[in-house]
């Protein structure tokens, strides 16, 4: 049954200004989430976690009945859907309470036993599939014909019988689960030697200050230090951690790219490329044209680099020149005003669109400020058959305002999903995943961009949206092209070097930025920075492709002819509704985005050559 959202009396906006405590029982409780909405205590939690435990032995007592008929299927996969949405609640409780505050080894504890049972139930649920794909498809497809309520699963079990030649017998499949955790080990030991156990440098700056090149501290410097000869101090001792260790960064990496490769062989495919993109039966073409489409259209981004160069007055430019504002001003973005700009951008979803998001800003849906212990970053987490959730540590900035228009594009995707589909296909995957937020922003932006007046407003405005094609799109894909290749010498027998890994990165960074950075050798090591190639190899593209999406279906809605932006419109809200109901290459393709081709990336290109000639307006407004 679905689900329906209807409008209610809402709450008066937060008032008053950003809390000046760090300490959570001190924040008003209007900007923390209410989790009561999931368990009112821990001892629901713990009848629901013993819930579990009885649901998972009774599955595992199915095993070997799955021949016996479609009845037999149903009750698995009814079973299946029990367990998957109390799981939703009692992994999601003690997992949105450790983010409050990491520091709460009780919580942890908790949280640790959960992960410890669903460790144990992938192990005895390993029969499933191989037990499922005993039973000739042609039956099964005659027994999905036959059995009505076995069609909220038939799009999972064909997927099963899809994936048929890549599934091992029971033994693999066990074998390949006992073998998971080894696969943690390289991204584990990145973790460890990039965050726990580095030391990195203190560096004096040229007004006599001190700052520590850490992670957070090289990212904030690059975005405020003025003088270039400050921020190539801060490069260089940030990166002397890498330099210094760069054979230790390949043998971790050459790690993960021997897991892949053992894990495709495994599962008979022919490159670790393949195996990734299969689960999700998206062509290997979608990357090659990604990256063939991008490098092809990297004259805006050189174009902007060296207008940045102009503006900055720089001799030579370098990467960490790339994050510097072009203007200074100062521009508090006040959350309690942030609620009635993203409730405005949306506007063209409708007012049962814009009456769920001003739900979430009102009920409790959100934790907004930084508290002591409190979890870094910001994401939407659902809760199938409650609501998502955001996390946020808006500190008043640009940035914090379009992460809120972000994670609350992630918040509408789940809550249309969960309310159009069956728990089976409720969930979407990433690669349409990053579309609804990354729309959500260019809408905020174009709100900003229409009210404001002030022309250096209006750069900062215009290069924020430049900076994040930059970002999301030419920067992903190079580190797509560059993991790609790391990945083919593993795949045909090289061995990898931090040698052979500095010379493929600079071949990719050379194809994007061409002349525009000068002294490209001070980058060799730069690549060993970058958690996903550790953590979630072939992650980033979907990045590139969900922010071509988003261009793409923003272009149309603003395109001034009414009939194509209405028909737009309704054809992403369905792709909202659809959830995990099909292929995500298909969902985009009935929404108007036809990966097949290369248009939605030549799409983006086009966004950011017209971005770049506002910008270039903009600043000679300024020019004396």
């Amino acid at each position: 049954m679905k689900k329906r959202f209807e409008r209610c009396c809402l709450s008066p906006k937060p008032s008053g200004a950003r809390p000046s405590t760090r300490l959570r029982e001190e924040i008003p409780e209007e900007f923390k989430w209410k989790l009561d909405d999931i368990y009112s205590d821990w001892e629901g939690w713990e009848k629901d976690l013993v819930r579990v435990e009885e649901l998972m032995s009774r599955y595992e007592g199915l095993k070997g009945s799955l021949a016996e008929g479609p009845e037999r299927i149903l009750e698995a996969s009814r079973l299946s859907d029990e367990l998957g949405m109390l799981a939703y609640r009692v992994y999601r409780y003690p997992g949105l309470k450790e983010s409050e505050d990491a520091r709460n080894t009780a919580i942890r504890a908790k949280l640790g036993r959960v992960r410890n049972l669903f460790a144990r139930f992938q192990q005895a649920t390993a029969w499933y599939t191989p037990e499922l794909l005993q039973v000739p498809f042609e039956t099964m497809a005659q027994w999905l014909d036959e059995t009505p309520e076995l069609e909220p699963y038939r799009f999972g079990i064909t997927e099963s019988y899809r994936l048929h030649e890549h599934v091992l017998d029971e033994d693999g499949e066990r074998l390949l689960a006992f073998a998971a955790p080894l696969g943690r080990t390289p991204s584990e030991i990145y973790s460890m030697l990039a965050n726990a156990d580095v030391a990195f440098p203190t560096v004096k700056l040229s007004d006599g200050r001190e700052i520590v090149a850490s992670h957070a501290g090289y990212s904030n410097g690059l975005h405020s230090l003025r003088k270039q000869e400050d921020r190539e101090a801060l490069f260089r001792a940030h990166f002397s951690v890498f330099d210094s260790t760069e054979n230790t960064w390949a043998a971790i990496y050459d790690g993960v790219l021997q897991r892949d490769w053992f894990l495709a062989q495994a599962r008979s495919y022919s490159s670790t490329l393949e195996a990734e993109l299969d689960e999700n039966a998206i062509p290997v073409s979608v990357v090659s044209t990604l990256i063939e489409t991008a490098a092809g259209g990297s004259k805006a981004l050189r174009r902007y680099h060296a207008l940045r160069k102009r503006v900055l007055g720089l001799e030579r430019y370098r990467y960490f020149d790339a994050y510097l504002p072009l203007v200074e001003i100062e521009w508090p973005f006040p959350y309690v005003e942030v609620r009635d700009l993203v409730v405005d951008s949306v506007a063209i979803f409708g007012e049962d669109y814009q009456s769920t998001v001003r739900r979430a800003f009102d009920e409790g849906w959100i934790d907004v400020y930084e508290n002591e212990g409190k979890r870094s970053g910001a994401f939407s987490a659902g809760v199938y058959g409650v609501h998502p959730y955001m996390l946020l540590n808006y500190a008043d900035t640009l940035n914090d305002a379009f992460t809120v228009a972000h994670e609350m594009g992630h918040s509408m995707h789940s809550v249309l999903s969960h309310a159009s589909q069956p728990f089976a296909t409720a969930e979407y995957v990433i690669f349409v995943a990053e579309v609804a937020s990354m729309l959500n922003e260019n809408l905020l932006l174009d709100l900003l961009l229409e009210r404001e007046e002030d022309p250096l407003k209006r750069i900062v405005l215009l290069q924020h949206g430049i900076d994040d094609i930059a970002a999301g799109f030419f920067r992903q894909t190079l580190f797509a092209d560059f993991e790609l290749k790391a990945h083919r010498e593993v795949e045909e027998g090289r061995p990898v070097t931090s040698t052979r890994l500095q010379e493929i990165y600079l071949e990719s960074l050379q194809t994007f930025f061409g002349e525009s950075l000068d002294d490209r050798e001070w980058y060799r090591n730069t690549w060993a920075r970058i958690p996903h190639f550790y953590h979630s190899p072939y992650y980033v593209y979907q990045y590139a492709t969900s922010k071509a999406a988003a261009t793409m279906i923003h272009r149309r809605l603003r395109s001034g002819n009414p009939v194509e932006a209405e028909e737009q419109r309704s054809r992403y809200l369905e792709l909202l509704r659809a959830g995990g109901s099909d292929h995500p290459v298909s969902l985009l393709q009935r929404a108007g985005v036809d990966f097949s081709t290369a248009a939605p990336f030549e799409s983006l290109v086009a966004e950011m050559e017209e971005l770049v000639d506002r910008l270039e307006a903009e600043l000679k407004t300024q020019e004396p």
